[in-house]
């Protein structure tokens, strides 16, 4: 007899924070029918994971969400820059890192820019946006039990609120349960690292008086460094409602209960340096950081996203922001294959590609920690950014740009790239070789201006000059394969598509000449490239497309 579902839909995600809710996002945008079920009754009440870089907000730009981000984050948008002192009141403070983009640089490489907006703000905007393209994202709803078999995942799930369970089945399921991921302990994936780095409780209070201590001092946090009152503070609104992170040593034998509200209070005014701060205690939340990640990030039918396949310190804010872009890497493998347009074997790249990535970028976020004596961390001999550890050298050695934005894949759904490139560069080399992220480029066409990142979401794109053969090779390609594949043409001149500004040659920028091409993936990354002619432009895109998708 024939096993009967409440649901059935292609992809069940279990977990809706912030990386869950993006995953749905991304989903939605290629017209994916998915069901998210998170176990909390709604959204992040706390604000945290506040950091969202220009990578990930390229990411919401294209899928057309950063306008609602960038409402939500008004109230921090002058913050910039992260400080250190033994107090807020001894004049002693000194910036570690002054401006987020120092010189304007970024706008070199990207249309978009850095982001401060609290993990509390910004789910509401992406529930919002991916219930609006219709995603059923259900809330107060947990995972009880999953299995998989050759066809898909069999799933139960129990409403908290009205205690019934839900049978569902779907084609996959993409687990952004958390780092404790009880999906991924279910699948029984090992994880590999320097494991807890340090633990924290992060306080919620509100002081009226506050702003008056700062000034005109606009920070991202501020590190307090003085023994016995160290931890880091963080404006929310700027006006009355602040977090802090205090240090927590449970190693110690100290447990969250020993962390009273009046405890609380006198830690607060001591780091802050004024014994009489009118301090009103809102909430306390344990957090750990920890650098892991697991082995393999899907197994199966099941797939692995965020804090559930690594963990990082927090310091350079790349944790949420890895995540996010894990999510986003592989909704359109997903979406291809669930469109018939790629075998099941695209979806192996997911981990090919992002593991390394996460491991290189976990690595710099210790170092990172080092670097800013962030409180509560006291790193082994050896650990990253420790003299004599994995960054190789003393010192600082920030590459924070490209570790956000500049990172590749030397391997996976890529041809022609280099296997030996380093994952993080030592500087921004966005070329247009496979395996990078494509170049940023200012482009006037029928739309008026636009960047060349915003034509890179549902589709392959094929980039070429007018008067080569090669658009009308990806028409052709397109119909006989059954593929989502545009072509535009770029240039200077009134017959190019799309018009790059005056000086700026766009086969140049990619690392081909006039008569080549470039293909870029949905997500924005150079797939591949023929610095020059081809014999047979639709043979070659056809050959290309199907090593590419793995087509039998």
């Amino acid at each position: 007899m024939e096993e009967k579902f409440d649901v059935d839909v292609p992809v069940l995600v279990v977990g809706g924070s912030l990386v869950g809710l993006a995953t749905s996002l991304f989903l939605s945008r290629h017209g994916i029918r998915h069901l998210l079920v998170e176990k909390h009754a709604g959204v992040s009440p706390h604000p945290r994971g506040r950091g969202i870089n220009a990578r990930t907000m390229e990411l919401f730009r294209v899928a057309g969400a950063e306008p609602d981000i960038r409402q939500a984050a008004a109230v921090l948008e002058e913050n910039k820059g992260l400080i250190q002192a033994t107090s807020l009141t001894g004049g002693d403070h000194r910036w570690l890192v002054e401006n987020t983009d120092p010189g304007g640089a970024l706008a070199k490489f990207s249309p978009t820019r850095w982001c401060l907006c609290s993990q509390n703000n910004i789910e509401p905007v992406l529930a919002s946006r991916s219930r609006a393209a219709g995603a059923d994202v259900r809330f107060s709803t947990e995972l009880i039990s999953f299995d998989q078999d050759a066809h898909g995942v069999s799933a139960v799930v129990k409403d908290r609120d009205g205690g019934q369970h839900i049978r569902v089945r779907a084609q996959y399921l993409i687990a952004a349960d958390g780092p404790r991921s009880p999906v991924r302990e279910q699948l029984g994936i090992p994880q590999s690292g320097n494991g807890d780095l340090f633990h924290n409780v992060s306080i919620t209070f509100r002081s009226r008086r506050l702003p008056e201590v700062l000034g005109d001092l606009r920070f991202i946090v501020c590190y307090l460094i003085k023994p016995g009152a160290d931890g880091a503070l963080l404006p929310v609104d700027n006006d009355q409602n602040w977090v802090f992170h205090a240090p927590w040593h449970p190693e110690t034998g100290e447990t969250m209960e020993d962390f009273t509200d009046e405890r609380c209070v006198a830690h607060i005014r001591r780091a802050i340096g004024v014994p009489d701060l009118d301090v009103e205690i809102g909430g306390k939340a344990a957090w750990h950081a920890a650098e892991r990640v697991a082995d393999r990030y899907s197994m199966g039918r099941v797939f692995l996203a965020g804090d559930a396949v690594h963990e990082m310190s927090p310091t350079g804010a790349f944790g949420s922001n890895t995540g996010i872009q894990d999510a986003h890497n592989l909704a359109w493998k997903l979406a291809a294959v669930l469109a018939g347009e790629a075998g099941p074997e695209l979806l192996e790249t997911y981990g090919e590609e992002r593991r390394p990535v996460a491991l290189a970028t976990s690595e710099r976020a210790s170092a990172r920690s080092v670097e800013h004596d962030h409180p509560g961390y006291s790193p082994l001999p050896g650990a990253p950014g420790v003299p004599g550890g994995p960054s190789g050298k003393a010192g600082k050695d920030s590459r924070m740009l490209p570790t956000a934005m500049a990172y590749c894949y030397p391997q996976g759904a890529v041809i022609g790239g280099d296997p030996d490139r380093e994952i993080i560069p030592a500087g921004m080399k966005l070329d247009g070789e496979p395996g990078t992220r494509a170049p940023h480029l200012w482009l006037t066409g029928p739309a008026g201006r636009m960047s060349s990142l915003d034509l890179y979401e549902r589709s392959f794109v094929l980039l070429s000059s007018p008067g080569t053969p090669w658009q009308a090779a990806a028409g052709r390609v397109a119909g006989e394969m059954s593929v989502r594949l545009a072509g535009h043409t770029m240039g200077g001149g009134a017959d190019a598509e799309l018009r790059t500004e005056e000086g700026m040659d766009w086969a140049a920028a990619h690392g081909v000449q006039p008569d080549g091409a470039v293909l870029v993936r949905p997500d924005g990354y150079v797939a591949w490239r023929s610095e020059g002619p081809a014999k047979n432009p639709a043979a070659t895109l056809t050959e290309v497309l199907t090593r590419l998708l793995h087509r039998a």
